[in-house]
């Protein structure tokens, strides 16, 4: 049974992954590319070198040969599992790049169903559509490589939100379309200027300020004060069924003056929906306190950070 389980969640997992690869290839074949924007990451670059070149490079060729290389870094840092993903998510966004590439109906252009008329909203739509399929890409253990495996390789020794790693790398990619004039490479069109970066830097914000919230998503963290006469109960399904630790803390109420135990839990978001479903079959009085925790260190949750990278030696060392 539990090898039928382990199943159903890999192709449950790869599913979602090709969901993911193809809303991310949109956010750019479909949006940013056809209405000649740039942002920042890989696919900023591979736009620009496309827009340098009129269209004789692909971004879905630059794309796939560059990641080809960055995949080897992600297999050393972060396993095999995670590098097959990762190149699983690379090889389904390079399909989907070509394939959007050439369904013209799906490009936001004029006539066409996705045609957004105030251009100052591509780059808004496309930030968004970027940060769901690289954030449920993440999610699920792969990739879509790039930047966001230097940003997870920063974020794997160092106390360093995605977003922020995401925003330096993709600033310097948006700042460098200025170079798109006529006389570099083979580029024809009419020389980028500071309103082409405005709309890249509205990408870059837009997908900053939502990749948290998919990246994090259902692992993000929570603590849970609760206030129950049944506390005992509630503390063993925690500690038994959940094997989450729980603590007991010795409060008072002022306006009784009567002692009372209260519960301290630390949790991910998925946990939650369970947890609150069974407190509230044991004791349908309890109360209880929630607040969102941005990072929990320790066993059970994230390693602890220290900033270096250390390799792990033989016992007899």
């Amino acid at each position: 049974m539990k090898h039928g389980n382990k199943v159903l969640r890999t192709v449950w997992e790869y599913a979602v992954m090709t969901f993911a690869t193809f809303i991310y290839t949109v956010s750019w074949e479909a949006f940013m590319i056809p209405n000649e924007m740039s942002a920042g990451g890989l696919m900023g670059v591979c736009t620009i070198i496309e827009f340098a070149t009129d269209g004789l490079i692909k971004a879905s060729y630059s794309f796939f040969v560059v990641n080809a290389l960055l995949i080897l870094m992600a297999v050393l840092i972060f396993g095999i599992g995670f590098g097959f993903k990762t190149l699983y998510c690379i090889l389904m966004s390079s399909v989907f790049l070509w394939l959007v590439d050439d369904w013209s109906w799906l490009h936001a252009i004029p006539g066409n169903f996705l045609y957004v008329k105030d251009p100052t909203l591509v780059p808004i739509i496309a930030g968004f559509f970027e940060s769901l399929g690289i954030g449920l890409c993440l999610r699920n253990g792969g990739s879509t490589g790039g930047t966001d495996i230097v940003a997870l390789v920063v974020n794997k020794y160092w106390p360093v939100s995605l977003s922020g790693v995401f925003f330096i790398t993709d600033l310097i990619v948006v700042v460098s379309q200025l170079l798109l004039r006529p006389g570099f490479g083979s580029y024809s069109g009419d020389p980028k200027t500071f309103n082409d970066v405005v709309y890249g830097l509205l990408e870059i914000v837009t997908f900053a300020l939502t990749i948290d919230m998919f990246t994090i998503g259902g692992k993000n963290k929570m603590q849970l004060l609760i206030f129950s006469e049944k506390y005992q109960e509630i503390a063993d399904y925690i500690s038994g069924k959940m094997e989450r630790g729980v603590t007991v803390l010795k409060a008072q109420g002022w306006y009784t003056k009567q002692s009372k135990n209260v519960l301290l839990v630390l949790l991910t978001r998925s946990e939650f929906s369970p947890l609150s479903k069974e407190i509230n079959r044991i004791d349908n009085k309890a109360f209880l306190s929630v607040n969102n925790v941005g990072e929990v260190y320790g066993e059970g949750f994230t390693a602890i950070k220290t900033g270096k990278l250390t390799l792990k030696k033989k016992p007899d060392e």
